[in-house]
């Protein structure tokens, strides 16, 4: 993503230019055959049969830019093995951001290696170096070494490993090494490898977007509590193969379990690979053919098994299951009727096939049509347990997963049923699990591929399967499909009419109408109060839905007027349009003479301000949890709707959060439609004072760049748990958290904004700065400058990078 960026495109271009014309002719793309590369040296992407490159003295290894695969024009800056077939890859810089074709590596005095795109803009940097670069060397062993002019070492890739360790390598107390993201994205993974502050080598899964490090699968046990002098300090991997932990007393504990082969004859490297297995492998110097790594050890030996069942998704990505191959490498396959979220990230999350809702338990019982179980055999879920029954049958347990919209799978062993929840996780699959799962799907819109071991076992299912292929796409059978969907709407409907009045103008949707005894009587009189404010009062209660009784919220307008009315009209509209898992989901409403009242399913959790501005700060995994489910949610409301919805009101009281604290966005009342060829809408002032962007004040057109700000506002709520308009800081620091949080990013002491929180001092920093970021872009108050919530959901996953944000006001500024 490029955002725009304040500067001068004719003054960009002069400079461009005039650095072009300075550059001496040896700065020009060049092979280095000595090791040595000379003062503003440069390489430049391009897909040449032999692209240039700087090469060591014995040309084992090879620096310059790698195509990421044939298909693409990317480029990675890495390093690589350079006389075998598959040339493989042992460092790469900027975090495995690809750049595109035309980008350019040159070697500054001042500022070391710096990567720029085709247009000359800095992408990366070796980092701060104390004194003057000289010149680089790149030795054998593949370490690229930046040097001052007494030989000094300035800087080395050595030091910062990517995924790979090679021989004489040392990894220093919390080092780490992370997997890539898949096989084609070199980007940070799920798995790392990290030598402890304890003096323990530990590997783990972790959580992307904070860094939070699940349970270890692996430990080295070099640590000693009582003796530090026995723990460990340093990872060696030794010039003639073997690896070690260094203790602190000089002792070494040998990883490599096998004879290592002679490093003069082979070719050593330690990964850690996609998948999440250390491997230590060899490769011969001398062959024919193409020959392949071979493993000399690897920990875990199962890693299916080995991942701790604890939080995130396992070995596998969620909804998919782990099983070994021959070779002992793990496999990963999404469960039938799902697929992979991104196609490319084997590893990676499934995504079901069909439609989830509960909403199509609505008047029918699921299992007469709609949904199917499928068996699989030798395989489980563990984590994903959310109800256990006993004493029941074989068919009980089916029909009880059937029927319930919450039930994703299901295990029946002897009298215990077992039902499953989405998402499922720690999936494995293989001899040693003795279970049989029953995974739920609906009838007609899964894979016909299955995992290994699967069978249908419902006759009906088999019977909707055989019609299936034999019908194909033919006439008859769509009509009949037709005819039954026909049919099932319109017992819905009748069974649930709406009692709506003839001049009224909101939307006809199967969403219930309640009459106002129903709703007296649900929340017995309306008497437990939930909250309330100008708009009127929210009242908790109990309803019964299709065979089961559903905790509700109740929204009774205080007053009933031309404004409320519209109001009233516009949520019920609005929400009728849209089914987001961060939305707020509208059980049904009443319309009866004075009365008005909206009924939503109930949040066990409250609102977002109840919980971010209370006594006990949330966790920071919650906080970015939570943000990243609002910008998710806003995402689908702005560019997923057949009608691009504003929500005009986004602040933490409008913002839910259901029992697993899932961010739900409620109270549409403000909201606008914009049709499908419209950008923009001309409307009063709509909103809360500190969330309200600056451009409804100036009588233009807004347009969903106004819910960007909002939450941008909120984001900066959530990073810092205080509210918008309060005091700051000791010294005066101003009343409006947006301003004076920029001062603090401008003076680089984000730290007072979290001040008191010592879970987010002890995370990596970065990630609580590219929030920050993140929240500025929101703000800015040229509504062109804030990025889309699409942008906003990629920035805050990580995916895209997120640029040095420009104040985002002159009233900001100092």
């Amino acid at each position: 993503m490029i955002l725009p960026m304040p500067y001068s495109p004719a003054l960009f271009c002069h400079l461009n230019l005039l650095l072009l014309a300075l550059l001496p002719a040896f700065a020009l793309a060049q092979t280095s055959t000595n090791g040595t590369i000379e003062l503003n040296s440069s390489l430049t992407a391009t897909d040449n049969a032999t692209p240039p490159s700087w090469l060591s003295p014995g040309e084992d290894f090879a620096f310059g830019f790698r195509k990421i695969d044939e298909k693409s024009d990317q480029f990675l800056l890495s390093i690589w093995y350079n006389k075998i077939p598959d040339r493989t890859i042992v460092w790469f810089a900027d975090g495995g951001n690809a750049v595109p074709r035309g980008s350019r590596v040159q070697l500054s005095a001042d500022r070391g290696l710096v990567l720029s795109d085709p247009e000359g803009k800095q992408l990366w940097n070796s980092g701060t170096i104390s004194g003057q670069v000289s010149r680089a060397f790149f030795n054998d062993t593949g370490n690229f070494q930046l040097l001052s002019s007494d030989s000094t070492k300035l800087w080395e890739s050595f030091d910062y490993p990517t995924d790979t360790l090679l021989p004489t390598q040392i990894m220093q107390t919390e080092g780490a090494l992370y997997s890539r993201r898949s096989q084609i994205s070199f980007s940070k993974g799920r798995f790392q490898l990290r030598l402890l502050k304890d003096g323990n080598l530990v590997l783990n899964t972790r959580e992307i977007l904070t860094d939070y490090a699940y349970k270890a699968y692996y430990s080295s046990e070099t640590f000693d509590s009582s003796n530090a002098s026995n723990s460990g300090y340093q990872v060696l991997f030794d010039g003639s193969g073997y690896m070690h932990i260094l203790r602190r007393n000089g002792d070494r504990v040998t990883l490599t379990p096998n004879r290592a082969l002679p490093t003069t004859e082979y070719y050593h490297r330690a990964t850690l690979n996609v998948d999440g297995v250390f491997v230590q492998s060899y490769h011969p110097k001398s062959f024919t053919g193409t020959p392949n790594w071979s493993s000399i050890w690897r920990e875990p030996d199962n890693i299916c098994l080995d991942v701790p069942a604890d939080l995130g998704s396992g070995a596998c990505g969620y909804n998919s299951l782990c099983s070994l191959n021959a070779d002992g490498r793990s496999v990963c396959e999404c469960a039938v009727g799902y697929s992979l979220v991104d196609p490319d990230d084997k590893y990676g999350n499934c995504k079901p096939n069909f439609s989830v809702s509960c909403d199509d338990y609505n008047g029918q019982r699921a299992n007469e049509g709609l949904y199917e179980l499928l068996q699989i055999n030798n395989a489980n879920w563990p984590t994903s347990d959310y109800e256990r029954l006993e004493g029941i049958s074989d068919q009980e347990c089916r029909d009880s997963c059937l029927s319930d919209c919450f039930c994703a799978a299901v295990v029946y062993g002897g009298p215990t049923c077992w039902k499953k929840k989405l998402p499922l996780s720690f999936g494995r699959q293989g001899s040693s699990e003795k279970s049989i799962v029953l995974i739920k799907v609906k009838k007609g819109e899964h894979t016909s591929q299955s995992p290994e071991g699967s069978s249908r076992k419902d006759d009906h299912g088999t019977f909707i399967l055989v019609g299936s292929v034999l019908l194909g796409s033919s006439v008859f059978f769509n009509f009949v499909i037709i005819g039954a969907s026909c049919l099932g709407f319109l017992g819905i409907y009748l069974k649930n009419p709406l009692k709506t009045r003839p001049d009224n103008d909101i939307v006809e949707t199967n969403l219930r109408s309640f009459t106002y005894q129903e709703l007296s009587e649900a929340t017995k009189g309306f008497t437990e109060v939930l909250g309330s404010g100008s708009f009127g009062t929210v009242y908790k209660g109990m309803v019964q839905i299709s065979t089961s009784k559903t905790l509700i919220a109740a929204k009774k307008l205080a007053r009933v007027t031309q404004e409320t009315d519209n109001e009233f009209k516009t949520e019920v509209n609005a929400i009728a349009l849209t089914h987001h898992k961060n939305l707020v989901r509208l059980v049904g409403f009443c319309e009866e003479g004075e009365n008005r009242l909206l009924v939503y399913e109930y949040m066990v959790n409250g609102s977002l301000s109840d919980f971010v501005f209370g006594e006990v700060k949330p966790s920071w995994t919650q906080r970015v949890h939570i943000a990243l489910g609002i910008a998710r949610g806003l995402a689908y409301l702005h560019e997923e709707c057949n009608t691009q919805i504003i929500h005009c009101d986004i602040k933490p009281q409008n913002i839910l959060l259901d029992e697993y604290y899932n961010a739900r966005i409620s109270d549409f009342g403000l909201a606008k439609f914009l049709m499908l060829d419209q950008s923009r809408t001309k409307t009063a002032i709509r909103g809360t004072k500190g969330y309200v962007a600056p451009e409804w004040f100036r009588s233009t057109p807004v347009t969903v760049k106004v819910d960007v700000y909002s939450f941008g506002v909120m984001l900066l709520e959530i990073i810092c748990c205080r509210r918008n308009v309060e005091n700051f800081g000791n010294e005066g620091g101003g009343e409006i958290l947006t301003d004076w949080i920029w001062d603090c990013y401008q003076q680089g002491r984000l730290n007072d904004a979290v001040e008191n929180d010592e879970e987010v001092m002890l995370i990596e920093w970065t990630n609580v700065e590219r929030l920050v970021m993140v929240g500025m872009w929101c703000i800015q108050e040229d509504p062109s400058l804030r990025p889309t919530m699409r942008e906003v959901t990629l920035m805050l996953e990580g995916v895209v990078d997120v640029p040095q944000p420009p104040c985002p006001s002159s009233f900001y500024s100092k």
